[in-house]
């Protein structure tokens, strides 16, 4: 439903003034769950795939394709990190952490023994000072990269939200789809928590749509009463 059709593609292309493109475009996203906007304040649209962008999607260049939720291009796993895999590339974050540190902890009495000449083959020598360095090396770039990403579920957003705010009819707005730290982690990791640590995907949504701050605060039943006893009190105003 995001892909435009053969006929507004037409209109579309043949249409030379911008302004005209974002009014053809708004009319086709007028009922799809579109949000976010460029910078000009149109609808984001993919010339390549063809589509309305969902919020929160990005195009990658390198697979060639738009990317739910898109976080950036790994390329150790040779793939996107998106809404798909996000929760997945978390847990392989840390449980490279958790192997690391077991490699470290295994070889680091035979260290010890190296350290004080009880090891005398040369090879066992090299090949216990190979494995506590590279345990450790990774340890540390695997820790900082998982902090990284812990802090930003944390707060709800991909590392390319992170370098540049996504932007609302109101502008750009950081902390848009910021909901709280319970309910950021079910977005990734899902409600139930015993599925938390296992590789069973539970994310929440199916990645065309994320709940945002600003429509949250407008459905408030508090800040709605609120509003209604402000009209109430406008009506009660004698004429």
């Amino acid at each position: 439903q995001y892909h435009i059709s053969y006929a507004d593609k037409e209109r579309y292309e043949n249409e030379e003034r911008p302004e005209v493109q974002r009014q053809i475009l708004a009319e086709i996203a007028r009922k799809l769950p579109v949000y976010t906007r460029t910078v000009n304040g149109g609808i984001r649209f993919c010339d390549r795939c063809q589509l309305i962008k969902p919020d929160r999607c990005h195009h990658c260049s390198v697979c060639a394709i738009c990317v739910l939720k898109m976080d950036h291009h790994c390329p150790w796993v040779n793939n996107c990190i998106g809404f798909s895999n996000y929760k997945f590339f978390l847990l392989f974050l840390a449980y490279s952490l958790l192997y690391c540190l077991y490699i470290a902890a295994t070889v680091f009495k035979y260290f010890i023994k190296y350290w004080t000449g009880e090891l005398t083959n040369g090879r066992s020598k090299f090949h216990v000072l190979f494995l506590l360095f590279v345990a450790v090396m990774f340890f540390v770039s695997l820790l900082f990269l998982f902090g990284y990403h812990c802090w930003l579920v944390s707060r709800n957003r991909s590392t390319l939200e992170a370098f540049s705010a996504p932007v609302f009819q109101n502008g750009p707005d950081k902390n848009g789809f910021n909901l709280g730290f319970v309910k950021n982690l079910q977005q990734v990791f899902g409600e139930e928590k015993k599925l938390w640590l296992l590789p069973i995907a539970s994310s929440q949504g199916d990645g065309h749509f994320f709940p945002m701050r600003a429509l949250c605060e407008a459905q408030n039943p508090l800040l709605a009463n609120e509003e209604q006893w402000e009209d109430d009190g406008i009506d009660e105003e004698p004429h």
